[in-house]
Protein backbone atom coordinates (compact mmCIF):
# COMPACT_ATOMS: atom_id res chain seq x y z
CA UNK A 1 0.00 0.00 0.00
CA UNK A 2 1.22 3.49 -1.14
CA UNK A 3 2.25 6.19 1.53
CA UNK A 4 -0.18 9.13 1.63
CA UNK A 5 2.21 12.41 0.43
CA UNK A 6 3.23 14.52 2.33
CA UNK A 7 0.82 17.80 1.98
CA UNK A 8 3.06 20.57 -0.02
CA UNK A 9 3.19 23.10 2.71
CA UNK A 10 3.97 25.88 -0.19
CA UNK A 11 1.67 25.45 -2.31
CA UNK A 12 -0.85 25.37 0.14
CA UNK A 13 0.24 28.87 0.84
CA UNK A 14 0.29 29.78 -2.49
CA UNK A 15 -3.12 28.27 -2.64
CA UNK A 16 -4.27 30.73 0.38
CA UNK A 17 -2.42 33.83 -0.93
CA UNK A 18 -4.48 33.57 -4.37
CA UNK A 19 -7.89 32.42 -2.38
CA UNK A 20 -7.74 35.96 -0.61
CA UNK A 21 -7.35 37.56 -3.86
CA UNK A 22 -9.98 36.12 -5.67
CA UNK A 23 -12.22 37.40 -2.78
CA UNK A 24 -11.11 40.80 -2.79
CA UNK A 25 -11.47 41.00 -6.46
CA UNK A 26 -14.64 39.42 -6.05
CA UNK A 27 -16.09 42.13 -3.47
CA UNK A 28 -14.98 44.82 -6.43
CA UNK A 29 -16.41 42.37 -9.05
CA UNK A 30 -20.11 42.26 -7.62
CA UNK A 31 -19.83 45.76 -6.43
CA UNK A 32 -19.89 46.39 -10.71
CA UNK A 33 -22.42 43.59 -11.40
CA UNK A 34 -24.69 45.28 -9.17
CA UNK A 35 -24.41 48.53 -11.15
CA UNK A 36 -25.11 46.29 -14.45
CA UNK A 37 -28.35 44.59 -12.97
CA UNK A 38 -30.88 45.25 -14.27
CA UNK A 39 -33.55 42.51 -13.28
CA UNK A 40 -34.23 43.24 -9.71
CA UNK A 41 -34.16 39.68 -8.58
CA UNK A 42 -30.90 39.35 -10.03
CA UNK A 43 -29.89 42.47 -8.45
CA UNK A 44 -31.03 41.61 -5.16
CA UNK A 45 -29.45 38.01 -5.40
CA UNK A 46 -26.00 40.38 -6.20
CA UNK A 47 -25.83 42.23 -3.81
CA UNK A 48 -26.17 38.97 -1.61
CA UNK A 49 -23.21 37.43 -2.99
CA UNK A 50 -21.82 41.03 -2.28
CA UNK A 51 -22.41 40.73 1.01
CA UNK A 52 -21.17 37.13 1.45
CA UNK A 53 -18.65 37.44 -0.47
CA UNK A 54 -17.29 40.39 2.13
CA UNK A 55 -17.29 38.13 4.97
CA UNK A 56 -15.38 35.28 2.87
CA UNK A 57 -12.71 37.59 3.13
CA UNK A 58 -12.93 38.34 6.65
CA UNK A 59 -12.99 34.50 7.39
CA UNK A 60 -10.11 33.89 5.29
CA UNK A 61 -8.30 37.00 6.75
CA UNK A 62 -8.97 35.25 9.95
CA UNK A 63 -7.01 32.27 8.67
CA UNK A 64 -4.18 34.52 8.17
CA UNK A 65 -3.99 35.52 11.43
CA UNK A 66 -4.04 32.26 13.05
CA UNK A 67 -1.57 31.05 10.15
CA UNK A 68 0.83 33.82 11.28
CA UNK A 69 0.78 34.75 7.16
CA UNK A 70 0.98 38.46 5.59
CA UNK A 71 -2.32 39.11 4.06
CA UNK A 72 -0.49 41.46 1.65
CA UNK A 73 2.54 38.95 0.87
CA UNK A 74 2.51 39.20 -3.07
CA UNK A 75 3.40 35.88 -5.35
CA UNK A 76 3.44 35.33 -9.02
CA UNK A 77 0.22 33.50 -8.91
CA UNK A 78 -1.89 36.26 -6.49
CA UNK A 79 -0.54 38.86 -9.07
CA UNK A 80 -2.03 37.14 -12.04
CA UNK A 81 -5.60 36.19 -9.94
CA UNK A 82 -5.86 40.43 -9.15
CA UNK A 83 -5.13 40.99 -12.99
CA UNK A 84 -8.05 38.80 -13.98
CA UNK A 85 -10.22 40.59 -11.18
CA UNK A 86 -9.41 43.61 -12.42
CA UNK A 87 -9.88 42.65 -16.31
CA UNK A 88 -13.40 41.62 -15.42
CA UNK A 89 -14.15 44.76 -13.41
CA UNK A 90 -12.94 46.77 -16.22
CA UNK A 91 -15.21 44.70 -19.06
CA UNK A 92 -18.40 44.78 -17.03
CA UNK A 93 -17.66 48.91 -16.85
CA UNK A 94 -16.78 48.58 -20.31
CA UNK A 95 -20.55 47.29 -21.39
CA UNK A 96 -22.00 49.60 -19.05
CA UNK A 97 -20.50 52.66 -20.83
CA UNK A 98 -21.33 50.76 -24.41
CA UNK A 99 -24.86 51.96 -23.69
CA UNK A 100 -27.02 48.72 -23.79
CA UNK A 101 -28.00 47.65 -20.36
CA UNK A 102 -29.40 44.18 -21.42
CA UNK A 103 -26.34 43.52 -23.18
CA UNK A 104 -24.73 44.85 -20.00
CA UNK A 105 -26.29 42.46 -17.36
CA UNK A 106 -25.25 39.93 -19.37
CA UNK A 107 -21.72 41.16 -19.36
CA UNK A 108 -21.88 41.20 -15.76
CA UNK A 109 -23.29 37.81 -14.94
CA UNK A 110 -20.84 36.14 -17.63
CA UNK A 111 -17.78 37.88 -15.42
CA UNK A 112 -19.26 36.66 -11.96
CA UNK A 113 -19.74 33.13 -13.71
CA UNK A 114 -16.22 33.37 -14.42
CA UNK A 115 -14.75 34.87 -11.15
CA UNK A 116 -17.14 32.16 -8.94
CA UNK A 117 -15.70 29.42 -11.14
CA UNK A 118 -11.80 30.22 -10.04
CA UNK A 119 -13.24 31.22 -6.61
CA UNK A 120 -15.14 27.50 -6.28
CA UNK A 121 -11.85 25.89 -6.79
CA UNK A 122 -9.70 27.93 -4.42
CA UNK A 123 -12.57 26.31 -1.80
CA UNK A 124 -12.98 23.17 -3.40
CA UNK A 125 -9.14 22.75 -2.95
CA UNK A 126 -9.03 24.33 1.14
CA UNK A 127 -11.49 21.58 1.86
CA UNK A 128 -9.28 18.81 0.75
CA UNK A 129 -6.29 20.31 2.75
CA UNK A 130 -8.16 20.48 5.71
CA UNK A 131 -9.55 16.62 5.29
CA UNK A 132 -5.89 15.74 5.92
CA UNK A 133 -6.13 16.71 9.22
CA UNK A 134 -3.33 18.19 12.15
CA UNK A 135 -2.82 21.80 12.60
CA UNK A 136 -3.67 22.78 9.37
CA UNK A 137 -6.76 21.52 9.14
CA UNK A 138 -7.91 22.59 12.46
CA UNK A 139 -7.50 25.88 10.96
CA UNK A 140 -8.97 25.46 7.90
CA UNK A 141 -11.69 22.72 8.16
CA UNK A 142 -14.26 25.59 9.98
CA UNK A 143 -13.10 28.26 7.35
CA UNK A 144 -14.56 25.59 4.78
CA UNK A 145 -17.37 24.85 6.12
CA UNK A 146 -18.58 28.27 6.82
CA UNK A 147 -17.92 29.29 3.17
CA UNK A 148 -18.32 25.85 0.97
CA UNK A 149 -22.13 26.26 0.69
CA UNK A 150 -22.40 29.84 -0.04
CA UNK A 151 -19.68 29.15 -2.86
CA UNK A 152 -22.18 26.14 -4.34
CA UNK A 153 -24.80 28.88 -4.30
CA UNK A 154 -23.03 31.61 -6.19
CA UNK A 155 -21.61 29.46 -8.44
CA UNK A 156 -24.47 27.58 -9.76
CA UNK A 157 -27.04 30.01 -9.49
CA UNK A 158 -25.22 32.41 -11.38
CA UNK A 159 -24.36 30.22 -14.03
CA UNK A 160 -28.69 29.78 -14.03
CA UNK A 161 -28.90 33.82 -14.72
CA UNK A 162 -26.26 34.01 -16.81
CA UNK A 163 -27.79 31.34 -19.23
CA UNK A 164 -31.43 32.23 -18.72
CA UNK A 165 -30.63 36.69 -19.36
CA UNK A 166 -28.91 35.36 -22.81
CA UNK A 167 -32.22 33.13 -23.70
CA UNK A 168 -33.90 36.41 -22.80
CA UNK A 169 -31.90 38.03 -25.04
CA UNK A 170 -32.02 35.84 -28.26
CA UNK A 171 -35.96 36.42 -28.01
CA UNK A 172 -36.79 33.16 -26.53
CA UNK A 173 -38.92 32.50 -23.54
CA UNK A 174 -36.37 32.52 -20.46
CA UNK A 175 -37.59 31.22 -16.65
CA UNK A 176 -36.47 34.45 -14.48
CA UNK A 177 -35.42 33.74 -11.58
CA UNK A 178 -33.58 30.79 -13.13
CA UNK A 179 -34.71 27.28 -12.21
CA UNK A 180 -31.36 27.03 -9.70
CA UNK A 181 -32.54 29.48 -7.69
CA UNK A 182 -36.80 28.24 -7.97
CA UNK A 183 -35.47 25.22 -6.49
CA UNK A 184 -32.40 26.44 -4.52
CA UNK A 185 -29.56 24.34 -6.22
CA UNK A 186 -26.53 23.64 -3.83
CA UNK A 187 -25.01 20.77 -5.82
CA UNK A 188 -23.39 20.22 -9.43
CA UNK A 189 -26.29 17.65 -9.90
CA UNK A 190 -29.02 19.39 -8.59
CA UNK A 191 -28.15 22.62 -10.85
CA UNK A 192 -28.60 19.68 -13.96
CA UNK A 193 -31.59 18.31 -12.59
CA UNK A 194 -32.65 22.32 -12.73
CA UNK A 195 -31.95 22.73 -16.00
CA UNK A 196 -33.22 19.87 -17.42
CA UNK A 197 -36.81 20.95 -15.05
CA UNK A 198 -36.76 24.10 -17.10
CA UNK A 199 -39.06 23.22 -20.09
CA UNK A 200 -41.52 22.03 -17.75
CA UNK A 201 -41.12 25.14 -15.85
CA UNK A 202 -42.27 26.73 -18.85
CA UNK A 203 -45.15 24.59 -19.16
CA UNK A 204 -46.15 25.24 -15.66
CA UNK A 205 -45.53 29.18 -16.09
CA UNK A 206 -43.20 28.42 -13.31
Amino acid sequence: MARAKKTDSMQVHELLLQALETERGGIKIYTAAVQAAQNEDFKEELQGYLDETRTHEEVLTRVFEMLEMDTEERSPGRDIVAHHGASLVKAIEMAIAAGDPAAAEIVAAECVVLAETKDHQNWELIGKVAERGGELGKVLQPAFEAVEKDEDHHLYHTKGWCRELWIQSLGMPAVLPPPEEVKQVETAIGAARAENARDDMLKKGH
